[in-house]
């Protein structure tokens, strides 16, 4: 519940301070004196509105026993405040939050009804009350409705898998054709690793082949002369296994030098620019020949991928098939669930619509196809008036039957909802439809708090607190009320400014 409220600066108000009880809160004095405003300021403090922000808000509020939040640091009793300078900001115990988490923090325990609002009446919201009426209290609900909320997402999941597929399929054709040709093209040359290198080295010798030989032949008279060196050491009586060594050597060098200029006279030197010509240009393209194999690999496994693709299609085809059969079971019998509670909660509204001067509601379904809660789609019909032409009159009242008729359950598991605030619910009703309301939303106070502005008489007597709001020159005030000011109060919304005798005894036993 909301305890208290702190505002400077917003509008006609310098400053307010309330405290606020527990039930039924009531806001009424003339028109024009700021009720709007002042409750405009509370609904800011909650991330609903920006019309109506004060310079400075602080709301206190008992924590929501069930409101966490890994963000933020709650304490059992939280302060909201909003500051407004050159723009609006929101903390929440003193913490910078923005507004739209805010308010979607709030959304299940801050509940803001107008007579100008006409929502709430559509179709995913009358199945989302619904649902949690039956999550509440029948757990077999609870298990089906799980099981179809997880089957549906992976149903979705794999429903964009498919159409991912045929996407692909589309362009199938021209990406097999550009794989195929990117590996032809690879496979054809037959690049190996180091191979550039050696063909170079050949290319190098080739230029130099005439070169080699001649100098080979002049060099092979060094041997004629071997002997003679070699008498030399043995004269000299000197050890010549070092110079004999090195002859050796220089005879396997020229040897294989001979060999390669042999094997050189073989090669096809067009053969070999030719090759290193399909090297360098895999090269220039891929980076080197190892980048080259990889590309090679990589495209041959997207070709076996383009090949899985059809097989992978008809596969999902079949499994989401199987599973949109199943689904459609399983929203049958969720339908089935709604559609018997939808007649218990038809019964229970009776009473208060009558009540409240209204014709029966029947809940109307038709079935579409399958959505994040199933098949349902589900209107309300009071009488022979569909929802969308109702006046906002009727409008509110049959959201304020909703309400009292699923409080019970709601009650079960805590005597305090939250917070619900009307602006101004029972504007332009009859006298009986006045009363009717005003018992309405009194029920409702047992499980809510409940902030209401008021123009009537029979609210504002049932009021816990009654709180008028008053404007003298320019500035506006708020003020708790006590017995004889409630009295003279609802005394002037009876009768006027100057109240009779018969409006004061008449409000004296609204109060009674």
């Amino acid at each position: 519940m909301v305890e208290r409220l702190y505002l400077r600066d917003l509008v006609t108000f310098k400053e307010v301070e309330l405290e606020f009880d527990k039930g039924l809160v009531v806001l009424t004095g003339p028109s024009g004196a700021g009720k709007s405003v002042l409750m405009s300021a509370i609904l800011t403090g909650f991330g609903y509105s920006t019309q109506g922000a004060a310079s400075l808000c602080e709301i206190t509020i008992d924590k929501p026993s069930t409101l966490r939040d890994e963000s933020y640091q709650l304490e059992e009793t939280l302060t909201l405040k909003t500051l407004k300078k050159e723009k609006l900001r929101y903390l929440i115990e003193g913490q910078n939050i923005s507004k739209k988490i805010l308010r979607e923090m709030f959304t299940p325990y801050v509940q803001y009804l107008s007579v100008r609002d006409k929502g709430g009446f559509d179709s995913d919201t009358l199945v989302e009350m619904l649902d949690t009426q039956l999550v509440n209290k029948d757990k077999r609900f609870q298990k089906l409705f799980k099981e179809y909320s997880k089957r549906y997402t992976l149903y979705r999941q794999k429903v964009s898998e498919l159409a991912k597929i045929k996407e692909d399929e589309s362009k199938l054709a021209s990406l097999v054709e550009y794989a195929k040709y990117e590996v032809e093209k690879i496979r054809s040359i037959s690049p190996r690793i180091g191979e550039e290198e050696e063909l170079l080295k050949v290319k190098q010798h080739l230029s130099r082949i005439d070169k080699i030989k001649d100098a080979l032949a002049g060099a092979m008279s060094i041997f004629a002369l071997e002997a003679n060196v070699e008498e030399v050491y043995r004269l000299l009586d000197k050890d010549a296994s070092m110079f004999t060594d090195t002859m050796n050597q220089l005879r396997a060098d020229f040897e294989e030098t001979e060999n390669l200029a042999d094997e050189l006279e073989e090669v096809d030197v067009e053969e070999v620019l030719n090759r290193l010509s399909d090297l360098t240009t895999l090269i220039n393209r891929y980076g080197s020949i190892e980048e080259a194999l990889s590309y090679q690999q990589k495209k041959e496994k997207e070709l076996l991928g383009y090949q899985n693709i059809e097989q992978d299609k008809s596969m999902l085809e079949s499994f989401l098939s199987l599973e949109y059969t199943e689904l459609r079971i399983l929203s049958s019998k969720l339908s089935q669930a709604r559609q018997k509670e939808a007649k218990v909660l038809e019964k229970s509204l009776a009473t208060y619509l009558t009540t409240l001067k209204l014709p029966a509601l029947e809940f109307v379904f038709t079935a579409k196809d399958l959505e994040s809660r199933g098949i349902d789609r589900v209107e309300i019909h009071l009488g022979d008036s569909k929802a969308i032409t109702l006046s906002g009159g009727e409008f509110n009242r049959v959201r304020l039957a909703l309400m009292a008729s699923t409080m019970s359950e709601k009650g079960k598991k805590s005597s305090q909802q939250g917070v619900l605030i009307l602006d101004e619910i029972d504007a332009n009703v009859s006298g009986d439809e006045s009363i009717a309301i005003a018992n309405m939303i009194h029920t409702l106070s047992t499980v809510y708090q409940v902030f209401a502005i008021s123009h009537q008489p029979h609210l504002s007597a049932k009021a816990d607190q009654h709180i008028i709001v008053s404007k003298e020159g320019k500035y506006s005030q708020a003020t708790v009320l006590e017995d004889k000011g409630r009295i003279i109060e609802i005394a002037r919304i009876i009768a006027g400014e100057n109240p009779t005798n018969e409006a004061i005894e008449f409000a004296k036993k609204l109060r009674s």
